[in-house]
């Protein structure tokens, strides 16, 4: 290999090293503004595609990390609505290499679960603390049961008033629960149900190519 095709070579593969640390994971910088009524699941994806996109992601795919819940049969599940990673943070940061790390030992804590421009969101310690992240989803980042009939998906996205959905704690912290995905259900589906038990209506927000 002559000296020009090396450096050719090598530039070439730092490109795509760098493209491989691109934005894949996300916590939205905001909610949509109405609890969680957030249009269903296309709506909180294009959601996050609307953010992504402002913060100069461009040519990849979004999906909030959201299952759902269906009478007589198991709802859409978050684990698979994701990709198959890795993924990583707006500053360059593994978040987790694929499904059974992101469900068992992620690096999503407080300092790694950034928006999509890369800053903080506010957790425990903070002025409001907004660490709830709506998931509506067990650890594993599977889809409730069917015969559990309580409402944890707050009509599966499209309430703002009764109903209850289950959150994460994207700092692990706060209760004594430090999961990411699935801490507690939420006081009720209303923007200030949300708010009054630490949440905004915030999303994780994935790229699923």
């Amino acid at each position: 290999m002559t000296l020009s095709a090396g450096i050719v070579f090598l530039a070439s593969m730092s490109a795509s090293m760098a493209a491989d640390h691109s934005m894949g994971f996300f916590v939205t910088s905001v909610g949509m503004g109405d609890g969680a009524n957030l249009g269903g699941l296309e709506g909180a994806d294009a959601h996050c595609d609307t953010l992504a996109t402002a913060a100069g992601s461009t040519g990849r795919i979004w999906h909030a990390y959201l299952s759902t819940q269906e009478e007589g049969k198991r709802g859409v599940s978050a684990r698979y609505r994701i990709g198959q990673g890795p993924w990583y943070n707006a500053l360059g940061e593994l978040i987790a290499s694929d499904l059974d790390e992101l469900h068992l030992n992620p690096n999503i804590i407080k300092r790694t679960a950034v928006d999509e421009n890369g800053n903080r969101v506010k957790g425990v310690g903070d002025q409001p603390n907004e660490h709830d992240i709506l998931t509506g989803s067990m650890a594993d980042g599977m889809a409730y049961f069917p015969w559990d009939t309580d409402d944890h998906t707050c009509s599966n996205w499209t309430s703002s008033g009764e109903g209850s959905a289950n959150v994460g704690h994207h700092d692990r912290h706060g209760g004594g629960n430090t999961s990411w995905n699935a801490a507690h259900g939420s006081r009720g589906c209303s923007q200030e149900n949300l708010q009054s038990s630490g949440g905004a209506g915030l999303l994780y927000c994935f790229a699923i190519d």
